[in-house]
């Protein structure tokens, strides 16, 4: 009986931003999709896009060659070591820049053949860069932009490169997005008196969703003038550890404080939806955020997640 996994194309799902929905979206997508004979797992994304995050949550207890406090210096000399030592892991993490700097490609290559054939699984961070060299496909492969793709190649693909071209110059507007969102809930803490852990956060394309239990006494407008002003001071915006971020000289806390753009004028055409949408499936009442361009959107007909025909085909056309 042929498995569920033989006809899966590919998924797409929001890309969280913050460290424990991360976490849980890797732990999700594990679950989903990986299968014990998974072998070669590829990953593709920028530096700061959450993938040793989502690996984590894949898989737990697994020693990563790098992660947000530092870098493994043993790990990344796995590559030559371990060829002597037979493979005792059962799982390796490569992250192919930080291994680049200290190998040489056809020794990252004949390390991961050698894991391979002796069933060893290899996880690979911008695998993009190994599959040129490697001529191997990973059996599950994901992209990480400014939203996650999980697929499963065949032989006809998709290959790395069609999600690295997706992922990378998409992951701008997560970071706009995730910096505009946490200048919002600043706003409303400390214009409004609103509770940073009396809302629920949700996720559109293009922005991002504060969700209400109760209908708050707000003029979206005001509060999106302020919001505004801020912005446009064009204040420096950076990581102060696992919990917090500056913007300006303000430290702010955030879940997520890696996945950030490094100026507030960075942020393009930021605006508020004038009006809370009463989401009657959560029960909760939601102000509405986005940034860039959204052209030909009708928040009336709550298209802003709309997959066009047109999308799609340039999907095809991409493969």
């Amino acid at each position: 009986m042929r498995s569920l996994h033989e006809f899966h194309l590919y998924s797409v799902y929001f890309a969280p931003r913050g460290r424990e929905r991360l976490l849980r979206m890797g732990d999700q997508i594990g679950q989903m999709y990986l299968s014990y004979d998974d072998k070669l797992i590829g990953i593709v994304g920028d530096s700061g896009s959450g993938k040793s995050l989502i690996l984590k949550g894949m898989f737990p207890g697994v020693d990563l060659a790098n992660d947000d406090d530092g870098l493994d210096i043993h790990k990344v000399m796995q590559v030559r070591g371990m060829m002597e030592s037979n493979y005792r892991n059962a799982t390796y993490h490569i992250d192919m820049r930080f291994e680049l700097a200290f190998m040489q490609m056809y020794e990252i290559v004949d390390f991961v053949k050698g894991a391979l054939d002796k069933g060893r699984r290899v996880i690979i961070e911008h695998f993009d860069l190994l599959y040129p060299h490697l001529k191997i496909n990973a059996d599950l492969l994901l992209g990480v932009g400014e939203e996650i793709i999980v697929t499963r190649p065949n032989l006809f693909g998709p290959m790395p490169q069609d999600l690295y071209n997706i992922v990378i110059p998409s992951l701008k507007y997560r970071r706009m997005a995730h910096t505009a969102e946490d200048m919002t809930m600043t706003v409303l803490q400390d214009s409004y008196g609103v509770g940073l852990d009396t809302v629920v956060h949700g996720d559109v394309r293009g922005g991002f969703i504060v969700n209400f239990r109760e209908k708050p006494d707000i003029d979206i407008e005001e509060l999106e003038t302020k919001i505004k002003a801020w912005m446009e001071r064009s204040v420096d915006v950076t990581y102060l550890d696992d919990n917090n971020i500056k913007i300006g000289g303000m430290k702010i806390r955030c879940g997520g404080p890696r996945i950030h753009v490094r100026n507030t004028s960075e942020i393009v055409n930021f605006q508020l939806i004038k009006d809370f949408k009463y989401d009657s499936s959560i029960k909760m009442y939601s102000l509405i955020g986005l940034i860039g361009e959204r052209n030909n959107v009708d928040i009336e007909k709550n298209d802003l997640n709309k997959i066009s025909v047109g999308e799609i085909e340039g999907n095809r056309r991409d493969r």
